[in-house]
């Protein structure tokens, strides 16, 4: 097997990121998530011979509001925890209902918002958002900082104005204060892990009584970048949110966009969304329900399923950061299934060929290797994840935890019985994956209603049958 890298650097705080990059250049890569980085290396198309890694630096995960309303996000922030945060649910609403529109729980754990933006896909969820709510990007390189607004990011299709050396540390956004309302839209071919056809974010302050003093508008998929629909824009203030008026203005909308024919929709099609969606999210605003049944149904932080269970725990390392490289006999120290355990050989592997190939682990399955269909779902420090999209070295002085696991003392998990008993078994390849989700949300809902299970379950795919006798077999655990 190829090595995915040459070395794996484990950067035990910013300064140390910001010099590697320094030093090798367009040669390096920062991973946070790795979502979309580890599906881009194994796929060839991009091909760093550094990653740098910045999950264990302590302090880049913080959402908070600062003294003149502006409200900044970490470059650790997840979509998980962004979703979840009751900050964001507040103040940004739209950017907690695309993070929550981001695939589905494992994914969000390790997604980053940051990720979102530097992979600068027009179909990216938060960036639509960000654009509306004029956000600012601040860029750090050996060379010192510099502010970026979210508008004069892009190039183009997956094209920023970054340079290589240069890391994304801030994100920073005027948080919606009582006179405003903001929304977010979009249209996927299914309810999760739905890369968007199109979306729309939409912003409205009002000035005296209801008439519009200002709008911001973004469309998604609709071009090589991210675009604000400026005219209708300008429509929309000076006057009330009329059925006229929210109807001219979502025609304007949709006359702004330059969508493309592509796998997941047409041209014609898009424009259509576009005039839809902008007419959906004006008239959502003007009614005042934002988090009503014809948004995107987002939970209050304490429903959330997140499938961080209570064991979760956000590991920082400290001292001198960590080099693996993919040649040297630099071992991964990590806890597998409670057991200490030294690996050698894993470097330039993901966690999932790591646990397999070196640890004889094969409950975790190898499926899409792309995060679409849960089979490798693991525990990684308590938080439901991906092991496909995480990077072995990245289970260094961690905690992992596996289907083989899950069992205490030769005694099944209730999940595992109540699967037996329920037949929630075909072929069987899924099974790991879906037995690893639904322990956690038991873990974290002791009793979680028929939704909670779906939302847990929605990011594992069975092929060979359905899904009654799944989440009939999670119930009965409930119940056990």
């Amino acid at each position: 097997m190829n090595h995915l890298w040459d070395i794996y650097y484990t950067a035990t705080c910013l300064d140390d990121a910001v010099d590697l990059l320094g030093k090798y250049g367009d040669r390096a890569r920062i991973i946070a998530g790795g979502t979309d980085l580890i599906i881009e290396i194994q796929h060839r198309t991009r091909i760093p011979q550094v990653v740098v890694d910045v999950t264990r630096v302590g302090g880049l995960d913080s959402i908070r509001m600062d003294e003149g309303a502006l409200v900044h996000l970490g470059p650790m922030v997840t979509h998980a925890q962004a979703a979840a945060s009751p900050l964001l649910q507040k103040h940004a609403l739209p950017l907690a209902q695309a993070c929550w529109g981001v695939g589905a729980p494992a994914l969000r754990n390790r997604g980053t918002i940051t990720g979102n933006l530097v992979t600068a896909s027009p179909a990216n969820d938060t960036i639509t958002v960000l654009w509306a709510l004029d956000a600012r990007l601040t860029l750090r390189s050996v060379r010192g900082s510099r502010e970026v607004p979210i508008g004069e990011f892009y190039e183009g299709v997956r094209r920023t104005v970054m340079a290589p050396d240069e890391l994304l540390s801030d994100i920073a956004f005027p948080a919606l204060d009582e006179g405003q309302s903001g929304l977010y839209l979009k249209i996927g071919l299914r309810s999760a892990l739905a890369i968007a056809v199109t979306n729309v974010a939409v912003v409205v302050t009002r000035g005296g009584g209801d008439i519009v003093a200002g709008a911001r508008i973004a469309l998604g998929s609709v071009a090589p970048t991210i675009i604000r629909a400026h005219e209708a824009e300008a429509a929309l203030v000076g006057g009330a949110l009329t059925d006229t008026r929210i109807s001219e203005t979502a025609v304007l909308a949709a006359g702004e966009a330059r969508p493309i024919d592509d796998v997941r929709g047409s041209a014609w099609y898009r424009k259509e969304e576009v005039e839809a969606l902008v007419r959906r999210a004006l008239e959502i605003i003007r009614s005042g329900d934002t988090r009503g049944t014809m948004c995107l149904d987002l939970p209050r932080p304490e429903a959330m399923v997140k499938l961080w269970g209570k064991t979760r725990r956000w590991p920082r390392l400290s001292g001198p950061t960590i080099a693996h490289y993919t040649d040297g006999d630099e071992p991964i120290q990590t806890v597998v299934n409670g057991q200490n355990v030294t690996v050698q050989g894993a470097n330039g592997k993901t966690l999932l060929r790591m646990l397999r190939d070196d640890l004889g682990l094969i409950g975790s399955k190898v499926g899409c290797e792309e995060g679409e269909c849960g089979a490798c779902t693991v525990w990684l420090d308590g938080i439901a994840t991906l092991a496909c999209l995480t990077p072995a070295p990245r289970a260094h002085g961690a905690c992992i935890q596996t289907v083989e696991g899950l069992a205490d003392e030769g005694e099944l998990h209730p999940v595992q019985q109540a699967f037996i008993d329920e037949d929630a078994v075909q072929c069987g390849y899924c099974t790991p994956g879906f037995v690893m989700s639904a322990a956690k949300l038991l873990e974290e809902f002791p009793n979680p209603d028929r939704e909670q299970i779906k939302t847990a379950l929605s990011g594992n795919l069975c092929r060979c049958t359905g899904y009654y006798k799944i989440i009939s077999a999670v119930e009965k655990a409930v119940k056990r």
